[in-house]
């Protein structure tokens, strides 16, 4: 049994995360701003984990085996982090993205398309920090999500005091209703109504992740001792087309697809730029991932039973 502080985990796969934890026997602490309370037998710290001197207020003299952060955005967020919890735990987790990879947001080493991209493209080790732009703003945020994410992860890999680990989250579906990003929704809406559905002639593979194998993996990582970045995907990439197929048989409906150019916006997916990650390195410290092609049957299923979706 360990104790374990999840930072977030009010929904979706944190959500689970916690559950899962709990399940598990492990004491745990949750800190978010409390808009959604956490299942009994937690240890609820309501707090803004942006707000350095509330935070280091609320966590007292806590100390925990392990943090697993899933809220953080910027290096800004990162170095609170890692001020406020040096000394209080032997293991900090992060939950990073995909994203990071995206040669679209930074200049990255070139990956031929198809060969799975490694987590050493990207070093933290080595990533540049720029904590004076500006992260406070939601706008340049949502702009920056990429580069938020990878110098998040550089100010923890510097940072001492505790052991670092990312885990770099593929694209993450199912749960129905638990699922709030509405991506796996855009392709069951238009399928079911019969609209087009905007992807690129020659979109290239991506990798996934299902909501409940990712909650499981965090576990893992959090009982793990492994350092540095690990990608976690599903065996098995698609790309657009692939899903819409998916999707049009769950639901009985032919996709139509409309072709958009290299560099236009294209449904959620769908890809002009190659980036799909390896999971070798979590295979190889014990992980083992189930295939896209067995569970995202069942998540596109979820997802055309949500309420207000298209029926005959």
């Amino acid at each position: 049994m360990q104790s374990v502080c999840v930072i977030g985990g009010s929904r979706y796969f944190g959500k689970l995360l916690v559950e899962r934890l709990l399940t598990a026997g492990h004491r745990v602490t949750v800190i978010n701003r409390g808009s959604v309370p956490p299942p009994a037998g937690v240890d609820h710290l309501v707090v803004d984990r942006n707000d350095e001197a509330a935070l280091t207020a609320a966590l007292g003299t806590r100390a925990f085996d392990v943090v697993v952060d899933q809220v953080c955005y910027t290096p800004v967020q990162a170095a609170v982090s890692a001020r406020a919890f040096a000394g209080r735990t032997r293991r900090y987790v992060m939950t990073s993205t995909i994203e990071v990879y995206d040669p679209a947001t930074a200049a990255l080493p070139s990956v031929p398309p198809g060969t799975p991209v490694p987590e050493e493209s990207v070093d933290p080790a080595v990533w540049p920090v720029s904590p004076d732009l500006p992260w406070h703003d939601d706008a340049y945020l949502e702009a920056h999500y990429a580069e938020g994410k990878r110098q998040a992860e550089a100010v923890f890999a510097r940072a001492g005091g505790f052991a670092f680990a990312a885990v770099r989250s593929a694209h993450v579906l199912g749960g129905g209703a638990r699922e709030f990003t509405g991506r796996l929704a855009h392709y069951t809406g238009r399928v079911t109504r019969g609209e087009a559905i905007a992807v690129h002639a020659e979109a290239l593979p991506t990798v996934f992740i299902q909501h409940e194998e990712l909650a499981d993996l965090l576990v893992w990582a959090a009982a793990a001792d492994f350092t540095g970045p690990v990608n976690a995907c599903s065996d098995g990439p698609l790309d657009a087309h692939d899903l819409a197929a998916a999707v049009a048989a769950q639901a009985g409906r032919e996709a139509v697809r409309r072709t958009v150019p290299v560099g236009e916006e294209a449904s959620p997916f769908s890809f002009d730029r190659h980036y799909a990650m390896s999971n070798a390195r979590a295979k190889a410290l014990g992980f083992s991932f189930s295939r896209t092609a067995d569970w995202l049957p069942g998540a596109v299923a979820e997802a055309l039973a949500l309420p207000g979706a298209p029926t005959d």
